[in-house]
């Protein structure tokens, strides 16, 4: 990417970079509980998938969902005030961390369940197909869920009844805290999607470029009627699973190895070399992202608690007047 593209893709980057690192001190200081999943070191994947999907495109996404929604164009008020619990947030504070869900944005979860948002990617894809809907849904999931059963029935329907879905598979290559060898005899993951026909390549998901190049390259075919795709993005998160986790799964000198490889720093100085960036812009690209989240913690502190007197609200549908 050039130009205004390119300088847009280090935005978002440095956006979900600097909410997930505030999101760490916010946890510290018990102002956000329950779990928290981080996207550090992922940034280059939502960034470089996001700009590919049309308004009317669906997204679905797992638990580590933070980078996605804010990608997407979720705002960084309504995603900070859910994982405060307050009103304001984008679902009323009901959802927390891993459950942010927003039609507006066509984003429909953050999915606590592993695989999960797999089976909820192919009814809207096959809602849009019925409706005669010009839609793309692009599906995230981890490389866990390729063990699930969620992902080989979904692949296998989304194949038979050649649905518009991209499944966007994020290997960091830890299952929680498994690594891949360890529960995977074929650790080549294009090839189990490619066993139920569906085109299959991994991505460089450590190059913001690569992956932006793959996902139009998937789009353009999904909604040229092709049927589904499905990328392997291959990246690393450079913090623990959860804040839960202590992380004695892998090596400090894996973890240094591949910060070797952060895609935002990787990313400065394509745009450095290109001569779209200088200290100065760099500077003020940082300076902006410190404030929309700044702006986000106010936001979500001042926000407003759900009234103890509508705690069983949204529990059960409400039955229709006679």
């Amino acid at each position: 990417m050039t130009g205004a593209a390119g300088t847009d893709a280090l935005r978002t980057m440095l956006l979900i970079r600097t909410f997930e690192e505030r999101c760490v001190e916010l946890y510290s200081a018990a102002k956000i509980r329950g779990f928290l999943h981080l996207y550090i070191g992922e940034e280059a994947v939502a960034a470089g998938i996001m700009p590919a999907l049309e308004p009317g495109d669906r997204v679905v996404s797992t638990y580590r969902e933070h980078g996605h929604a804010l990608a997407r164009g979720v705002p960084a008020r309504s995603v900070l005030a859910e994982m405060f619990g307050k009103v304001e947030g984008v679902c009323r504070g009901r959802g927390g961390s891993m459950h942010l869900f927003d039609v507006a944005h066509r984003f429909y979860g953050g999915n606590a369940i592993v695989g999960g948002g797999l089976p909820i990617a192919v009814g809207l894809a096959l809602a849009d197909r019925m409706a005669g809907r010009d839609h793309v849904t692009a599906c995230f999931f981890g490389e866990g869920a390729i063990a699930e059963g969620e992902f080989h029935e979904s692949l296998n329907l989304a194949a038979l009844w050649r649905l518009p879905v991209i499944f966007c598979c994020e290997n960091n290559l830890y299952a929680m805290g498994t690594a891949l060898a360890r529960s995977e005899s074929e650790v080549n993951l294009t090839m189990k999607a490619a066993s139920y026909e569906v085109p299959a390549w991994s991505v460089d998901g450590m190059d913001v470029d690569a992956v932006a190049d793959a996902a139009r390259r998937a789009v353009l075919s999904v909604r040229a009627g092709d049927g589904p795709c499905f990328l392997e993005l291959r990246t690393y998160r450079f913090r623990a699973h959860s804040m839960y986790d202590p992380d004695l799964y892998r090596t400090r000198e894996e973890i240094a190895r591949w910060r070797e490889r952060d895609p935002i720093d990787a990313y400065v100085q394509v745009l450095r070399d290109a001569g779209t960036l200088d200290d100065a812009a760099l500077e003020a690209l940082r300076d902006e992202t410190r404030a929309v989240v700044d702006d986000a913690v106010a936001y979500a502190e001042a926000g407003t608690p759900e009234p103890v007197d509508e705690m069983t609200r949204f529990v059960y549908a409400e039955e229709a007047a006679p």
